[in-house]
């Protein structure tokens, strides 16, 4: 529970509101939904009454019909014509006398037959288990015509129920026939009366709608019923009630009924979706109402709690810039950003406004105090050189070297003047790197003199590259520490490179020695700043510094070393 409290008091604000919304409306469908289901099952109880009420009715009526063709057959056994003949045919040795005493019987059956709507025919089978067929006729299988007079005749004069087959759909009363003559009931048998019985007549006359009729498993009506009785026997354990299935596909509404004289079960089959095809709809309606409000509120609960949460989201993104140091764009709204309401949050955005203003006021007059002061250290540098006396004096050596003819000294102080010029010089302090290379390359030409076949120095940069600016005084400062780190302390050659590559994000300058190296917390007191170096030159953090201060916080020196591995510093300058 602790876990949960820490979540939701950790979530966003619109976050909460669109949760609480959310719970608000399921509360509301919720409630809505149990009403109307209680509403439904009431619908449905009422609905069972009435059904069962019309079920019973039904069912009264079709054992009424039944109960009439009972005593239908009963009349028939204890007519007294229909006795004598069959006693006669019994006692009679002439098959000519026993043809026409069956004429006479057929006769007299016929009478039942046509006063009879309910039946489909009547069977007789007399003592010499011939049969005598009246009505509309269908031929009994021996072997079902053998089960019938075994039923009848274990039944001793009561009558018999054969229920339908895929045969023959008509239900069967069979019972038989035993003499009697006035009170003497001698009980001789006399033969064996089948009656097969319109259901479909019965139930039309005494049922509407789709009615079911079973004993037990066996199914008594319809021959083709809208699904297998048998699949719901188990819940047909009460004698009456209703019930709710689903089967192929479809949905019915059963209610059931059983006879306490037959023991048969009557169900009346209602579909389910064409009788509460309005209930359907309405439970659908207010499903889909409710989704749709649930949906809307949703959407409105989050259109507010984002009007109320973007300004807050707003103001938390601009202090994060400002945290930085990026107080410029701190203080920029963006450009799809709406009007500041004049509220509290109005109110407060406009006074982060004002701080920011103030705060980057006094960043920029400090960092333009740095600025002055950095330039007057670095022309102070620059003048301690006495420009005139150096240069009358090199120009003196260059004038006897060439007297002498010794071109090598006149190289070299033709290089050394140039350098000093340039040192010296009020010019811009943002050159091209064409002008930068030509201080490089009088450097090197110095240091050849010195260091002769140690000094392996090679540079490549393209010639399209010429007129991207550079900081003065950048990368002799490099080559400088280069051959006093990597050259000097060692007897053998120094590989040093000058080369240029470009990344996606800038234009690099790369200075590579094959040194000794330096190891990791050298290099890392060399970054910060904290080494002092053995020259008086220009130091690394200087010119991270004026590349900073002339392109940007993005641009700047990193150096790469390791012991062993050698030295390589690169410079980030603009594409």
């Amino acid at each position: 529970m602790q876990k949960w409290s820490a979540i939701y008091k950790n979530m966003k604000i619109k976050n909460k509101l669109s949760l609480l919304i959310s719970l608000i409306v399921a509360m509301a469908f919720t409630f809505a939904v149990i009403v109307q289901q209680y509403a439904f099952s009431i619908y449905d109880e009422q609905l069972y009454l009435k059904s069962s009420q019309v079920l019973h009715l039904s069912s009264s009526a079709i054992e009424s019909e039944l109960e009439r063709i009972e005593q239908l057959s009963f009349n028939i056994i204890t007519d007294t014509q229909i006795q004598n003949l069959l006693r006669s045919i019994s006692g009679s040795d002439s098959d000519y006398d026993r043809l026409i005493l069956r004429q006479h019987l057929v006769d007299r059956l016929l009478n039942y037959v046509g006063s009879e709507p309910m039946l489909y025919s009547i069977h007789l089978i007399d003592s010499y288990d011939k049969q005598h067929d009246v009505g509309s006729i269908v031929p009994i299988d021996p072997a079902k015509k053998e089960h019938i007079l075994q039923l009848a005749g274990d039944a001793d004069g009561e009558e018999r129920w054969i229920y339908p087959d895929e045969q023959d759909s008509a239900l069967l009363l069979s019972r038989e026939i035993r003499s009697y003559t006035g009170t003497l009931f001698d009980l001789h048998y006399l033969g064996t009366i089948i009656i097969r019985i319109n259901m479909d007549k019965i139930v039309r006359k005494s049922a509407g709608g789709d009615l079911i009729m079973t004993a037990g498993t066996d199914l008594i009506y319809p021959q083709t019923p809208h699904f297998d009785p048998a699949a719901i026997q188990s819940s047909l354990s009460s004698g009456n009630g209703y019930l709710k299935r689903e089967m192929d596909g479809h949905t019915y509404f059963i209610a059931h009924n059983r006879s306490a004289n037959t023991g048969w079960t009557y169900m009346n089959v209602t579909p389910f979706n064409q009788a509460f095809k309005q209930i359907i709809f309405i439970k659908e309606l207010v499903i889909i109402v409710f989704t749709m409000i649930f949906a809307v509120a949703i959407l409105l609960g989050i259109r507010f709690s984002r009007g109320l949460t973007r300004p807050i989201e707003s103001l938390i993104t601009r202090m994060k810039l400002a945290e930085k140091g990026n107080f410029a764009e701190a203080n920029v709204l963006p450009q799809d950003a709406t009007p500041v309401a004049m509220n509290e949050l109005g109110l407060l955005h406009r006074t982060f406004r004002l701080m920011i203003e103030r705060i980057n006021a006094l960043i920029t007059e400090n960092y333009s105090n740095r600025l002055l002061i950095k330039e007057t250290e670095f022309k102070a540098l620059q003048a301690q050189i006495n420009p005139h006396f150096l240069y009358n004096t090199l120009e003196s050596v260059n004038w006897l070297a060439k007297m002498n003819k010794q071109s090598q000294i006149s190289d070299m102080v033709q290089a050394l003047a140039f350098l000093l010029r340039n040192s010296v010089s009020l010019k811009e302090p943002i050159l091209t790197l064409g002008e930068e290379l030509e201080i490089v390359r009088n450097y090197i030409l110095i240091q050849r003199f010195r260091f002769e076949d140690r000094l392996q120095f090679t540079m490549d940069v393209q010639e399209q590259d010429w007129q991207r600016p550079i900081p003065k005084l950048t990368l002799q400062p490099l080559l400088e520490n280069a051959i006093h780190y990597a050259l000097e302390p060692s007897i053998e050659p120094c590989r040093i490179i000058l080369f240029c590559k470009e990344t996606p994000s800038a234009f690099c300058v790369v200075v590579e020695d094959d040194g000794p190296g330096m190891g990791p917390d050298t290099l890392m007191q060399l970054r910060s700043g904290n080494l002092t170096t053995s020259g008086n030159g220009i130091g690394l953090l200087n010119i991270d510094e004026r590349i900073k201060l002339a392109f940007g916080e993005h641009y700047g020196l990193t150096i790469d070393s390791a012991p062993g591995l050698g030295t390589r510093v690169i410079l980030s300058l603009p594409k």
